[in-house]
């Protein structure tokens, strides 16, 4: 079998999340793709964010409809901060004998050498690196590939969450189910 790994804090989850996933689903052909939101993100600490229960309801909400899509709560369940590399090893232990492909935006694939175990992490998985507006391309080697097929989406967590508090529109940036959430809980109304 061959699993996808995308990992994050989904906060909120958006288009460009589930474009990038379906991008590397298809290009890689993977058979499945588990969206693993951070329990306690490590690399944001001290900043507001939504609650755990809060950002796995919207990533539900928006794979749903997907049946290759699953959300993995590995990292939500799990106490203290949440490093890649503990991850990607219990979801190797529990799914032998899959192939992993690890995916990442440019941005994180830049700060991984910070990372828990960078070594490891490539020893787990294969690394697959997605563009990012207005970002260099990083190069293809050995232990890393990058998706070639991945439009270019100019939508992050951050804009949707700035829109939402200065009550703007964030119809086409995040799925309806995940709008009507964020309303209905009135998530990042305040900064």
């Amino acid at each position: 079998m061959r699993l996808g790994v995308l990992g994050g804090t989904f906060d909120p989850v958006h288009i460009g999340h589930l474009i990038l996933a379906e991008a590397a689903r298809e290009e890689l052909a993977l058979d499945r793709l588990l969206f693993v939101p951070a329990g306690q993100p490590w690399r944001k600490a001290g900043r507001d964010i939504a609650t755990a229960a809060d950002r796995l309801a919207m990533l539900e909400f928006a794979v749903s409809d997907n049946p290759a899509f699953e959300v993995c709560t590995i990292e939500v369940e799990r106490e203290g901060p949440s490093y890649t590399v503990e991850t990607l090893s219990e979801i190797k232990a529990r799914s032998l004998p899959a192939q992993i492909f690890f995916i990442v935006g440019e941005d994180a694939l830049e700060d991984m050498p910070n990372w828990k175990e960078p070594e490891r992490i490539a020893e787990l998985a294969e690394i697959v690196a997605a563009p990012r507006p207005g970002r260099p391309s990083p190069h293809e080697t050995g232990r890393i590939t990058l998706l070639r097929g991945m439009p270019i989406i100019g939508v992050s967590a951050t804009a949707v969450r700035e829109r939402v508090r200065d009550g703007r529109p964030i119809r086409y940036l995040v799925p309806p189910a995940v709008e009507d959430y964020i309303r209905r809980r009135q998530l990042y109304i305040s900064s």
